[in-house]
């Protein structure tokens, strides 16, 4: 079973695809002004992958109470539960593995960001035996976790922020995958837009959040105003589960709409209305005007309807079904594909090693690898090999690679990463990997830093450093015998360094 899912159409007319699996632990962060179709995307997403994974939306217009009746959502109208019953609705939602939506139309806005407080609680505190794989899709995020005080109480915010910062920080380890829509970044809390992995950026037109959106993807300060002429429904998109490069990507149709939606134009009556206008307006007697008809797929239940539907829902076939019998070869390359994936990312190296581990633990969850995983330090040891090989993908002697391999173990941590950086140079011909280059490699943009640990690794005897008469740094390992190349092999071919 695939699980990709289709949310719309590069630029290049080829489909938008988000990697699910990769998404569940990376998380997504939305931007987009009101009116760039933020609301249009995050229903797209949730109706794709509503057959694949649990989803949770907490929805403080009522938007997308709409997906009950196609997708089978069960709508928890926050209106009409007390604070214990919001906790146990969320627990058993994640017990019996049902999609729920906590609509939060109609509470006034401290309940809002206490209900939504307590709902997250519920669904992080379960048992461990409950932690299955959940998309948890905030709109409107910034409500939830200000950058600054907002209108509600301090009370309540401080309980709203804590939750989302738990669900963006802690629950990957709980399989609870972040999705998080807001209008302005700026209005957002640092310590919850810095957790996300992922980016779809849409129409902004202010100076600071251009710049935001710009530098979180990657992209020069002179490309910002690209994000004033995105159309309505088109974001550009950048992360592991979308894309290594930004891809502007158009949003496709959506099977479900809003209840209301934005206001339309309207003629006014004009002459031809039924009294003056006058009379319409100050007359006690006139005829009340006439209702508009919103069309609600679903309507509020009260709490035990609610909880009569979670526990009588079926359990989803995809989520019952049980795990691979899988070889102990099969699950060494699944491993294996696992940490090639992280490993590709240049900037992994500034990332704390527990938090990969984290994501490493949840990658394999979600693989359903079985509980026999490596610990921190297995995994940083792979995670070191596996990186120094994407640097020199060559072919080189297995048995001389296994000697650098065994021998790395025996040093100490700071060590361990640069080593086998050099050794893997050393066993595929490769030259010497310049300051940048090893100070990169475990994690720091000093150059400086990166002499200092060649030299202190050459008075342990470890290295030997020389330059040939190029100019060239040539790194010597005397226990292995071996040493970096003076010139690149594809160099030699061409004619270069001859002599």
């Amino acid at each position: 079973m695939s699980t990709h899912i289709d949310i719309g159409l590069t630029g290049a007319q080829s489909p938008g695809l988000i990697d699910l699996e990769e998404l569940l632990a990376t998380r997504l962060l939305v931007q987009g002004n009101s009116g760039s179709g933020k609301s249009h995307l995050l229903r797209r997403l949730l109706e794709q992958s509503a057959g694949l994974v649990q989803q949770v939306v907490i929805d403080p217009e009522g938007d997308f109470v709409t997906l009950a009746e196609r997708f089978g959502h069960v709508v928890v109208d926050a209106a009409q539960s007390t604070d214990a019953e919001l906790s146990a609705i969320a627990t058993r939602a994640r017990q019996h593995r049902v999609s729920v939506i906590l609509n939060l139309e109609g509470v006034e806005v401290d309940a809002q960001l206490k209900c939504a407080a307590l709902f997250l609680n519920g669904l992080f505190e379960v048992d461990r035996d409950y932690w299955f794989p959940m998309l948890v899709v905030v709109d409107e995020a910034q409500l939830f976790a200000p950058a600054a005080s907002a209108d509600a109480s301090d009370d309540a915010r401080r309980q709203s922020l804590a939750a989302m910062t738990n669900l963006m920080c802690r629950g990957r380890k709980r399989g609870l995958a972040g999705v998080i829509a807001t209008q302005r970044l700026a209005k957002l809390a640092k310590n919850v837009a810095a957790e996300a992995s992922n980016f779809l950026m849409g129409r902004t037109f202010l100076d600071i959040d251009m710049a935001r959106a710009a530098d979180l993807l990657g992209m020069e300060k002179r490309q910002a105003e690209m994000f004033r002429d995105l159309q309505r429904g088109s974001f550009v998109g950048l992360g592991p589960a979308i894309a290594r490069r930004p891809l502007t990507i158009a949003i496709g149709d959506v099977e479900t709409a809003d209840r209301g939606g934005a206001p339309k134009l309207l003629p006014l009556p004009g002459a031809k209305a039924e009294a003056p206008a006058h009379d319409l307006i100050f007359s006690m007697d006139a005829p009340p005007p006439p209702k508009r008809s919103i069309k609600a797929s679903a309507s509020a239940a009260s709490t035990d309807t609610v909880m009569a539907r979670i526990e009588a829902a079926p359990t989803p076939a995809y989520i019952a079904a049980p795990a691979p019998d899988l070889t102990d070869a099969q699950r060494t390359q699944a491993m294996d594909e696992i940490i090639a994936s992280m490993a590709e990312d240049a900037q992994i190296a500034f990332r704390p090693v527990a938090d990969l581990h984290r994501d490493f633990l949840t990658r394999c969850r979600i693989k359903r690898l079985g509980a026999a995983l490596p610990d921190l330090r297995g995994f940083h040891k792979m995670l070191n090999v596996k990186r120094a090989e994407v640097s020199a993908p060559e072919k080189v002697d297995p048995k001389l690679w296994s000697k650098s391999i065994d021998l790395s173990d025996r040093l100490p941590d700071d060590m361990r990463a640069p080593f086998l950086l050099i050794a893997r140079a050393a066993v595929a011909e490769r030259q010497a990997p310049d300051d940048a280059e090893i100070a990169q490699f475990f994690g720091s943009h000093s150059p400086g830093r990166a002499r200092r640990l060649l030299s202190n690794m050459e008075e342990n005897g470890l290295i030997v450093l020389r330059t040939d008469f190029q100019g060239t740094r040539i790194i010597a390992i005397p226990e292995l015998e071996i040493e970096t190349k003076a010139v690149h092999p594809k160099m030699r071919t061409s004619g270069k360094g001859a002599a």
